[in-house]
């Protein structure tokens, strides 16, 4: 039968041609002879030639010892596995795969460039085909598909190639790769290889190759839910010791690049957590090297993560049992068998997993089993041993290992960070082991001024290098956790070892400080005033302990905040805490109050108001509403005044405004009614089409009083009362006619959505009730008719008042300018008196005539009889001439005509005086 095979040969001719043509003619013959390679193998006349079989596929692999060519994949995979299909049988077989997978290291090679795209499904299928011969048991062949596979993704030199054909691209294979189930395959072929541990180790580095370069194939190991198949077989016997590592690294790529929640859910199962208790107290007590060392921290890191699940059987397995016996070692001495003969070298990776293990404790809190288990292991008694002030270099004991000083800082800040978690979940066992107490020594120490530098280190130390405001600020973090729980028994305890006084030194004495304020520093003043309001919120007596040191300190934020409020850092948070502050230490106690009022608190609160942003209004209305209750504040209120000179109420009614502009609620330009039907129904309201609440549920008009800001301004506006405000405008008046009448708005708006309610649940009332009904909200609608009548007149009032205005505007303008002209027309008159004689004589002619004209004719007559005498009137210059005695005096006099007159002789008013010549006295 081998004779017939050699007589069917093919013969190729000898082409006297190009080479290229040679090359083509030696494609096409390839072809065909790998069709009938592979007849031979299937057809039951030759299917037991297995030296035949052998021959030709050792001369097509020795034809294809520069790689397959794209378009024979499809062949190639057929025959590889019929020949693992005879391995079971026939172990010669195995050479022939050995060989196959040989040539699959390198590129593969194509005819034309379009080859990589009509071949990619080939290339898929064929890569699938390849992780299925993994089914052979040999060793040889399982090794020389992982190592294929691993040499996908180093840079293999191609051989030289044949004209004519060319090497697929570099990342060609390995994009396909990630559209086959080689990934899958590969990691179900782990069950097969137990009796193998060489080739596991090897499968094991392949899959972390595979996972650590590609999402898609960490998609396709999690599908075949590869996390836990790693983890179960983590553990297994390796002399090589490299398993788990590979395992781990594995896990971490599919943490990474996979999705995590589904990673965490994969391992949450009871097998896995097994295991990996296993791994990690093996490694704990056997490990030495600082790769073990690193190796226990990641399956750490791995187990916090599985804690992240509320499904993790953690507690169940009594993993977690064990591991809170590490945590509280070395600082409390134990008889649990696993940590009695432990010895920690305190390096940089015990550390690490000292770290680990408190960040572990905050993870698990939220299971209440947890809890429980913190307190059978006395786990809040570590941290508090933790967090107890760092000592001195030369108060360190000597002679026994122990924490350096910088790491014992880092624990110190880790185990604050976690009782910040954990304490308010265990108050009970927290005042067991005095925990304020520890704290507050701890405050002491932090504002103390021994010679301890903080260096800063970690993620909890940021801020903190060269002082201990890393600490403070943990510790202030700690206080205000446990305060803000509400518990009364820690409150008092707090009180009475003097926390309030304490605290308020505390924020004296930064603030007094000459360091520049950092996002830190106001974290922690802001914590400060929050523990501070959570203590005195509800007690007198603590209320009066905060007393006028108290009310300075807020005075002091309250002016000082409004400088850098936008400025990122914090201080608008500081500012809200301050608002905070003086609404639960200060409102309420008269002494303090009156303080505060004293002081002008309210001024600033106002001020306040003017310029801060809508988030900032309610907390402080709020406050102002309650200062309110005091009989002295309104006064306050009324006599405030702005930079422009804008008092309170005015204000006040300018935030009624913008919230009703911002509420959509519908006002015309002047502000007043549109819709008397729905006087202050806001916008989101009427498109509010949503199903009636449940009785025991708020309605939407209910909880749009505590909602905006129209509810509180008019408390204020009843506590200052609505007439006689100070410097309100017509605009001002109209819309205090709505806030006047806000309740009486709102109590039919509440009583018309009951009505719509019932009658969207198809409840009719009866007739009684219905009159009632349409009579209350009849009611409303005439009050926003009144009101809107009430703001019609007193925009008519104005608009008279602005008519009356302008003609008295008009008339003064008119007169202004009568008196312009008369002016005008004498100042001309005057200048052309003086600059021209002949006008000047005219002027005087006409005046003397005019005076002549009024005089009566009997005077004149008495005046002619008596002539005119001069007589010598007044001394007006006396000068010396040189001469001695009086004839050396020059006296210059005024000669006055006086004439006899009558008894109604009135003398003319334009006189001018007639002056003697210069005369000398003699003897």
């Amino acid at each position: 039968m081998d004779s017939v095979v050699n007589r069917r040969k093919p013969v190729i001719p000898v082409i006297r041609a190009s080479d290229r043509s040679q090359n083509i003619q030696q494609v096409s013959a390839q072809s065909l002879e790998l069709t009938k390679v592979i007849r031979l193998l299937e057809d039951p006349l030759t299917a037991n030639l297995k030296e035949r079989h052998l021959f030709v596929l050792k001369k097509l692999l020795k034809r294809s010892h520069v790689g397959f060519l794209l378009k024979e994949l499809t062949g190639i995979a057929k025959i590889l596995n019929i020949c693992a299909e005879k391995v079971k049988d026939h172990p010669e077989y195995v050479s022939i795969l050995n060989e196959a997978l040989k040539i699959c290291r390198l590129p593969f090679l194509k005819e034309k460039a379009s080859d990589e795209a009509t071949y990619a499904q080939d290339v898929i299928e064929f890569l699938s085909h390849m992780g299925c011969l993994m089914r052979v048991s040999d060793a040889a062949v399982r090794q020389q598909i992982v190592e294929s596979v691993k040499s996908f993704y180093s840079s293999v030199a191609p051989k030289q190639q044949p004209d004519g054909l060319q090497s697929t691209s570099p990342g060609y294979r390995l994009q396909l790769l990630e559209l086959s189930d080689l990934a899958q395959t590969l990691l179900l072929s782990m069950a097969t290889l137990q009796n193998q541990p060489a080739i596991k180790l090897q499968l094991l580095q392949t899959l972390q190759i595979l996972s650590g370069s590609s999402d898609m194939n960490c998609a396709l190991i999690l599908n075949a839910h590869g996390a836990e198949t790693i983890c179960l077989h983590m553990n297994e016997p390796d002399p090589s010791g490299q398993v788990l590592f590979c395992s781990s690294e594995i896990l971490w790529n599919l943490l990474e690049r996979g999705r995590k929640d589904e990673v965490t859910a994969q391992l949450s199962s009871m097998e896995c957590v097994v295991s990996l208790k296993e791994a990690f107290f093996h490694l704990l007590m056997n490990g030495f090297q600082h790769a073990d060392l690193q190796l226990r921290n990641d399956l750490l890191v791995i187990t916090t993560l599985i804690a992240e699940n509320p499904n993790s059987l953690l507690i169940e397995s009594l993993f977690a049992k064990q591991l809170m016996g590490l945590v509280t070692f070395p600082e409390l001495k134990t008889q649990n068998p696993l940590v009695r003969n432990l010895k920690l070298s305190y390096s940089n990776e015990d550390l690490k997993m000292k770290k680990l293990l408190l960040n572990l404790l905050v993870l698990m809190s939220k299971d209440f089993s947890a809890l429980q288990l913190y307190k059978e292991e006395q786990v809040m008694l570590a941290l508090l041993l933790l967090v107890k002030p760092l000592a001195a270099s030369s108060e360190r004991r000597s002679g026994l290992r122990h924490w350096s000083s910088v790491q014992q800082e880092e624990l110190q800040l880790q185990a604050l960070a976690t009782l910040a978690t954990i304490a308010p979940l265990m108050l009970d066992n927290y005042m067991s082991c005095q925990g304020n107490a520890c704290l507050l020594l701890l405050l002491d120490w932090c504002i103390g001024q021994d010679a301890f530098f903080g260096q800063g280190h970690g993620f909890h130390g940021a801020g903190g290098r060269g002082s201990k405001k890393a600490q403070m600020r943990h510790c202030i973090r700690v206080l205000r956790s446990v305060t803000s729980s509400g518990e009364e028994s820690i409150n008092q305890d707090l009180c009475d070892q003097g926390t309030i006084n304490q605290l308020l030194g505390v924020l004296m004495q930064m603030e007094a400080s000459p360091d520049e304020e950092d996002d830190i520093t106001l974290e922690i003043k802001s914590d400060i005033q929050l523990i501070l309001s959570a203590l005195c919120e509800a007690d007198m007596h603590r209320k009066e302990l905060f007393g006028s040191e108290g009310v300075e300190m807020t005075l002091h934020f309250l002016r000082k905040g409004s400088d850098r409020f936008y400025s990122g850092l914090g201080h608008n948070k500081l500012l809200l805490s301050t608002v905070d502050c003086v609404w639960s230490c200060v409102v309420g106690c008269y002494t303090t109050e009156d303080f505060f009022l004293v002081r002008e608190g309210v001024s600033l609160l106002l001020d306040l108001l003017t310029w801060s942003p809508r988030c900032v209004h309610g907390i402080v209305l709020a406050t102002l509403l309650e200062l309110c209750d005091n009989a002295n504040t309104p006064s306050h209120i009324l006599s405030w005044r702005d930079d422009g000179g804008q008092t309170a109420p005015r204000l006040l009614l300018q935030l009624w405004r913008r919230e009703e502009e911002e509420l959509g609620v519908g006002r015309n330009q002047h502000g007043e009614i549109t819709d008397p039907q729905k006087p202050i129904l806001s916008h989101h309201q009427q498109e509010n089409t949503q199903p009636p609440l449940p009785a025991n549920r708020a309605s939407a008009a209910v909880l749009e009083i505590s909602e905006n800001l129209r509810s509180k301004i008019y408390s204020i506006f009843c506590k200052l009362g609505f007439q006689e405000l100070p410097g309100l405008s017509t605009k001002d008046y109209v819309t205090l006619s709505i806030v006047r009448r806000y309740l009486d708005f709102k109590v039919g708006e509440v009583w018309d959505e009951i009505s719509r309610e019932l009658s969207v649940d198809g409840v009719r009332p009866v007739s009684p009730d219905q009159e009632s009904l349409s009579t209350i909200c009849k009611m409303a609608e005439d009050t926003a008719k009144k009101v809107t009548a009430e703001q019609s007149s007193f925009l008519e009032r104005q608009e008279k008042e602005n008519v009356s205005e302008e003609q008295l505007m008009y008339t003064e303008l008119k007169s202004h300018w009568k008196q312009l002209e008369l002016t005008a027309k004498s100042w001309n008159n005057y200048v052309s008196k003086t600059s021209n004689y002949e006008i000047l004589k005219e002027v005087k002619a006409e005046r003397k005539k005019h005076i002549e004209s009024s005089r009566p004719k009997e005077k004149l007559e008495a005046a002619a009889a008596h002539p005119e005498e001069n007589f010598m009137g007044q001394v007006l210059a006396v000068e010396p001439a040189g001469a001695q005695g009086p004839a050396g005096v020059k006296v210059t006099l005024a000669r006055a005509a006086i004439r006899a007159a009558g008894p109604d002789h009135v003398e003319p008013a334009t006189q001018d005086p007639e002056y003697f010549s210069t005369v000398s006295v003699k003897d």
